[in-house]
């Protein structure tokens, strides 16, 4: 019985090697060969058996729970941390549903921090946000069950559940080493992934990203057009803000069709290294509604993955400055390799390079002016602006916007005609 499971075990694992081989672009035969029955097996599969035969709690004993536990921790030596991921079944549903723009759950985005599950930042008008979850907040447990050493995407399946259940957080708040227990009632969140309102008491456009999804690049161009009818009417618009705060990324062409509205034609977005060295670039394609209007970029340590693109080939291009801190290094491409169980592993492919050839991967991008947040501070959107008045704007505490506002409105102001080209006498 345990020699059939065990091969009934190599030749699915060796199976998906060979999809996920193939899928990537080929391997040859001999290396296939090769890895049917790699030496270093032999110690996994001595460890196998000797849980099998000797584990006391043999009703605790789970092949798939061992299975998927051991894809995780093969994947964890690669280093590629918050990116290449292994999805079971249940969580590439929800990861695919939650950039089709909606899901159940509480609202929030998550990351591996420094082994910690931390909240980047709760999704406005969420139950998460409702129930005073903070950017920067540490979950410790879930519905009393210790997530220490879980992965990601185990915690993300423990919190997320159907509309109207509670979930119960135990939460360590960035500024207190006291835990906290919130309970929030789950709920089905629909994402916009482009908000835009004009900034109180000016001629300035405020654009948010929140994730590049499935319709991104269209939800983009269609507020564009938005902003450049406002501008043929009775409110002119002199200038955008673009936030890519806290955007997790998402989809590589959502990214190119986004870097697309904002750059010339040809203008390179992104470049690709894969393992042998070989670039690719990929190029905008000039079609957009963005490309003249002046702009500024708000980034930080929550702008991950198609995100850092975007910030990067506008910053590279010269197309706008980037205000904030630097971004999260998610600098690796992703091709989803779909496993026969209907589980899949993301694959980091290749790097991702910005079009000056810089490595995003483990540094980020870094903003041209250096604007820190304190995680407590309600960073503003689109729905919060349009609750601020105009004599309030000066007092904002959310001061990357407000650093933002002023350049840009520094940068628009007309220069000042010096005494000899006014005619002025002295």
């Amino acid at each position: 019985m345990k020699a059939r499971l065990r091969n009934s075990l190599m030749v699915l694992l060796v199976l998906s090697l060979m999809l996920g081989s193939f899928l990537a672009g080929g391997i040859s035969v001999s290396s296939l060969r090769a890895a049917e029955n790699p030496p270093e097996f032999q110690v996994f599969w001595e460890a196998w058996d000797l849980v099998v035969a000797n584990f006391v709690d043999q009703d605790k004993i789970d092949f798939t729970t061992m299975t998927y536990g051991a894809i995780d921790g093969m994947l964890a030596t690669l280093g590629d941390e918050g990116h290449t991921t292994f999805l079971p079944p249940e969580a590439l549903e929800q990861h695919e549903s939650s950039l089709e723009g909606e899901f159940e759950g509480i609202g929030a985005y998550v990351s591996l921090e420094d082994g910690e599950i931390t909240i980047v930042a709760p999704i406005d008008g969420s139950p998460a946000e409702a129930a005073g979850v903070l950017a920067g907040d540490v979950i410790l447990a879930v519905d009393g069950e210790n997530v220490e050493g879980r992965t990601l995407n185990q915690v993300i399946g423990l919190i997320r559940g159907p509309a109207d259940s509670e979930v119960v957080l135990t939460i360590r708040h960035l500024e207190s080493d006291e835990p906290v227990e919130i309970g929030i009632i789950r709920g089905r969140i629909t994402l916009e992934s482009v908000n835009w309102a004009m900034i109180p008491g000016t001629d300035l456009a405020y654009v948010q990203i929140t994730q590049f999804a499935d319709n991104t690049g269209q939800e983009l161009e269609d507020a564009l057009k938005e902003i450049n009818q406002l501008s043929q009417e009775d409110q002119p618009v002199s200038g955008l803000v673009l936030d890519l705060r806290n955007n997790p990324g998402g989809y590589l062409r959502e990214a190119i069709t986004v870097g697309s509205q904002f750059l010339p034609r040809g203008e390179i977005i992104l470049q690709e290294k894969d393992a042998s060295g070989k670039v690719d670039s990929y190029r905008s394609r000039g079609w957009g509604y963005g490309r003249d209007i002046p702009m500024v970029v708000l980034i930080n340590k929550g702008t991950a993955s198609a995100g850092e693109i975007t910030a990067g080939a506008l910053k590279d291009n010269g197309r706008a400055t980037l205000f904030g801190e630097t971004t999260f290094g998610t600098g690796t491409v992703l091709n989803q390799f779909n496993l026969s169980d209907g589980s899949a592993i993301l694959l980091g492919v290749t790097n991702w390079l910005t079009p000056e050839g810089d490595l995003i991967k483990g540094q980020g991008v870094a903003p041209n002016v250096e604007v820190e947040l304190p995680a407590d501070v309600v960073q503003l959107n689109a729905r919060r602006l349009s609750e601020v008045a105009p004599e309030d704007l000066n007092d904002m505490e959310d001061i990357q916007l407000y650093e933002a506002i002023k350049s840009l409105r520094r940068q628009l102001q007309p220069t000042t005609p010096t005494a000899a080209q006014s005619g002025s006498r002295r």
